[in-house]
């Protein structure tokens, strides 16, 4: 374990590197499994940046998730087949919905600003609903048309093509991420997380640091919704459920709540273990439909094994 936290700053380009080559190598269902856990891993950077990075544990981040997703998929049904297009319209959607709920969040701490995302997550998906006129309410809305990921591109036709534009979109907002964090920026929200008292009495704007970091989240969560439609064709509200929630910060406790690429990795060991390891028989005997039971020790080992999680790194208070 030692080494993987050595090899962290390498850590991210190092996994991109790895997962080019995938495209070639896997076959169709393990390619579109990828290309889902990557979607569900950048879901899990933006909780990873709230709940480690910035000290706001949440529940709530398939609400902006959700409403990247619709607007993405509305974009399609208007004809709206770029996918750059679709990507930053999702995105700055689930912007302006942090931007709206931030004052709820960003003054609360601990397990309440759990029960505050829960209830706006929770929320979203009721509204996503019933809001018929606009959703399609629990039927969900279908978005078959294959977008090009730019002007005069190909389309997305295969599985192939769309794991190599969803690696690239990942790799390249996790990586910008990366790099705020490695700047002065990164500092100040850390040192709010972890001195918060000290940095309002040295003049420090906390909650404004802690806004702009919840609208960032908000953004990424947005721009994976718009993958989702990418990838699957489709959304609906369960696509921004509990479960979902559980599922990706699960992934986040796994990788490490204070590392983004640890996240990324989380939602692959999450993945895999609900959807290969789960589905499988072990020792003469079968493990169907006990994927919840597996993931719960799995999260149970790493706990007692891996309190930090696989990157995660101490903080102030330990």
């Amino acid at each position: 374990m030692s080494i993987l936290k050595r090899l962290t700053p390498l850590g991210f380009p190092l996994l991109i590197a790895v997962l080019v080559p995938m495209a070639w190598v896997l076959d169709e269902y393990a390619t579109k499994t990828l290309t889902s856990i990557l979607v569900l891993g950048l879901l899990a950077v933006s909780v990873a940046l709230l709940t480690g990075v910035a000290g706001l544990p949440t529940l709530g981040q398939t609400a902006p998730y959700l409403v990247g997703a619709y607007t993405a998929a509305t974009l399609v049904r208007h004809d709206v087949s770029i996918g750059v297009v679709q990507l930053l319209a999702a995105a700055a959607a689930g912007a302006v919905f942090a931007l709206v709920t931030a004052p709820l969040v960003v003054y609360a701490r601990g397990v309440v600003v759990l029960m505050i995302t829960l209830a706006l997550g929770e929320l979203t998906m009721t509204v996503a609903g019933r809001w018929k006129s606009v959703t399609n309410g629990t039927d969900g809305m279908l978005a078959f048309a294959a977008p090009a990921p730019l002007p005069g591109l190909v389309t997305l036709d295969t599985d192939r093509a769309t794991y190599l534009y969803v690696l690239t979109v990942v790799a390249v907002l996790v990586g910008v991420m990366l790099l705020v964090l490695r700047s002065p920026a990164g500092a100040l929200l850390r040192a709010a997380r972890d001195g918060e008292t000290r940095m309002r009495a040295s003049g420090h704007p906390v909650a404004g640091y802690l806004t702009v970091t919840y609208v960032a989240a908000g953004a990424l969560a947005g721009a994976a919704g718009s993958l989702l439609v990418t990838v699957e064709r489709y959304v609906s509200p369960g696509a921004g459920g509990f479960d979902i929630s559980a599922l990706v910060l699960l992934a986040v406790v796994i990788g490490g709540a204070t590392s983004l690429v640890g996240a990324l990795l989380g939602a692959g060991l999450v993945v895999a273990t609900r959807d290969w390891i789960a589905s499988r028989d072990w020792f003469g005997g079968s493990m169907a439909g006990h994927a919840p039971l597996v993931l719960g020790g799995l999260f149970i080992l790493c706990v007692y094994l891996l309190p930090r999680g696989l990157l995660g790194k101490r903080t102030a208070h330990e």
